[in-house]
C-alpha cells in the first residue's frame, strides 16, 4: 500500500511539472487594435495555418458556418455605434461567423460572444448584422489566417479576412462626423449649465472670487429647466457668502421644499440650520 501511494504521488508530481511547460499553440492568439476616425476597434482571434492543406471547400467546407479562425470564436469590439450593411451596431463586442462559398461569404455579427466555436443554431434575435461579401482571389498563398483593418478613412474602414488565396472584406462606418459636429456645436454654443455650475462650486470651495461664483451660479440655474434641491443649496451658500442674506434665504427655502419632496433628511437639516443662522422668519 505504501509503495502504491508513493507511486501515485510520483505520477502526480510528474504531471504537475509537465503542466507548467509551455509549448507553441498550433493556432496562436492575436489581437489587433485600430482607431478609425474617433472609434476604437479591437479584434481578437486565433490564426490557424495552412500546413499544406487545401482550406476553402475542404478544411473549411463551403455552405457551413465557420468560426472565422480557430479555438474561441473571433470577436470584434467597437467603442462607438457603427453601421454595417445598413444596420446600426451598438458599441460593444460581437462574434464574427461566416458561411463561405467559392464566390462570396455570408458574414454574421453576433451579439453572443461566449461560444467556443460556432453555435449549434443561429439565433436570429442575436444577429446584429448579416452581410454578403465578395471573394477576391489573390496570387500568393497566405499561410496563416489573417484579419486586418483596411482602407481606413475618417468615416469608414474594412475588416479584411485573408487565408490561402482568398481575401474577403466587410465595410463598416463610424460616426465621426456626427461626433465632431456635436462637439463643434457644443463648444460654439458656449459653456453648458454644468460648466457654469462646476466653476461656481469650485470658487466657493476654494475661497476664490465669490462675486464671479455668484454670476456663474445664476447663469447655471437660469439654464436649468428644474434645478435640483442640492444645486439650489449651493446657490444659497454663494449668496450668503456675498452678503446677500435675503437672497440666500429665498433660495434656501426653495431648496428646503425640494429636499422635503425628495425625502432627503441631510439636506432638510442643512437648509433648516442655514435659514436659522441667516435669521429667516
Amino acid at each position: 500500500m505504501k509503495k502504491l501511494l508513493l507511486f501515485t504521488f510520483a505520477l502526480t508530481l510528474m504531471f504537475s511539472v509537465n503542466a507548467q511547460i509551455k509549448t507553441p499553440q498550433p493556432s496562436p492568439a492575436a489581437k489587433l487594435e485600430q482607431v478609425v476616425g474617433l472609434t476604437d476597434v479591437a479584434i481578437e482571434y486565433s490564426r490557424p495555418a495552412m500546413n499544406g492543406r487545401t482550406i476553402f471547400g475542404d478544411l473549411v467546407p463551403y455552405g457551413k458556418l465557420w468560426r472565422t479562425g480557430a479555438n474561441k470564436n473571433t470577436m470584434v469590439t467597437f467603442s462607438d455605434a457603427v453601421e454595417i450593411g445598413g444596420k446600426e451596431l451598438k458599441a460593444g463586442a460581437y462574434a464574427i461567423f461566416v458561411t463561405p462559398s467559392a464566390k462570396s461569404w455570408e458574414v454574421i455579427f453576433y451579439t453572443d460572444t461566449n461560444n467556443w466555436g460556432t453555435p449549434k443554431e443561429i439565433d436570429e434575435s442575436k444577429v446584429a448584422a448579416r452581410v454578403t461579401a465578395e471573394v477576391y482571389p489573390i496570387e500568393m498563398d497566405i499561410q496563416s489566417f489573417t484579419i486586418s483593418v483596411d482602407d481606413i478613412t475618417s468615416s469608414s474602414a474594412v475588416i479584411g479576412m485573408m487565408w490561402e488565396k482568398t481575401y474577403v472584406g466587410v465595410e463598416f462606418k463610424v460616426p465621426t462626423d456626427k461626433t465632431v459636429s456635436a462637439a463643434i456645436e457644443k463648444v460654439m454654443a458656449g459653456p453648458s449649465a454644468n460648466d457654469y455650475y462646476a466653476a461656481a462650486v469650485y470658487n466657493l470651495a476654494e475661497g476664490k472670487d465669490i462675486k464671479q461664483a455668484k454670476e456663474w451660479m445664476d447663469k447655471a440655474i437660469s439654464m436649468m429647466d428644474n434645478p435640483r434641491f442640492y444645486q439650489l443649496r449651493k446657490q444659497s451658500l454663494i449668496y450668503a457668502a456675498t452678503g446677500d442674506k435675503k437672497g440666500a434665504i429665498e433660495i434656501a427655502k426653495k431648496s428646503l421644499e425640494g429636499s422635503k419632496a425628495a425625502g432627503n433628511a441631510d439636506y432638510i437639516k442643512m437648509n433648516e440650520d442655514s435659514l436659522k443662522e441667516w435669521g429667516a422668519k
